[in-house]
């Protein structure tokens, strides 16, 4: 047996410690179902507001772009087990479907600008719901969903944005045939696929 197999066998990869250092965040998510469960419509759409105000306070006066892209970062990592699971009972209430555990990770591993690889049906469309919420609520706007062609587009923009508008958020879909108006307009949502 090699040096670099029996580290990994002791230690395990590089994935297994990264998925071993994101399932506490997980815990924390499912820890917080039976409450936001119990919100009314009105309150969870609330929360949008009351994330981005907390956002927005904590860069509030920071004028360095790379201070404030820091400062933003660490208010939606804090705020991420509580948005994910307002994301995950809005998508209940909206489209019937609950994220799982394996799709609540892909949200995490996206959110932090990382690569995650999921098979057929695992459910990739549902997964973007998680950190697309997240960082629209830094107010810019410009989280963008990229499909591979106009009908995945203008057919996640309008089934998983059921769960942003749910939340008031506004969400944009840009098509081959639009004229730059129309373009305009839709890369001025929170969210636009």
């Amino acid at each position: 047996m090699s040096f670099d197999k029996l580290l990994t066998k002791v230690f395990g990869s590089s994935n297994q410690r990264y998925l071993k250092s994101v399932l506490p965040i997980v815990d924390k998510i499912n820890s917080l179902e039976a409450s936001v469960k119990s919100m009314s419509d009105e309150e969870l759409r609330a929360r949008t507001a009351y994330f981005k105000d907390q956002v927005q306070q904590a860069v509030a006066g920071i004028t360095d772009r790379t201070e404030r892209k820091r400062r933003e970062k660490e208010v939606l990592d804090e705020i991420l087990p509580e948005a994910f699971a307002i994301v995950r009972e809005a998508s209940v209430r909206t489209t019937g479907m609950r994220h799982f555990d394996v799709q609540l990770i892909g949200g995490v591993v996206l959110h932090e600008g990382k690569i995650a690889e999921m098979r057929t049906g695992e459910g990739k469309t549902l997964v973007a719901t998680l950190p697309s919420y997240l960082n629209a609520l830094t107010g810019r706007g410009g989280v963008h969903v990229v499909t591979v062609n106009d009908y995945l587009a203008s057919r996640d923009a309008e089934w998983m944005g059921q769960i942003h508008r749910f939340l008031g958020l506004e969400v944009g879909c840009i098509q081959n045939d639009m004229d730059d108006f129309e373009r305009q307009a839709a890369y001025a949502a929170d969210i636009t696929y």
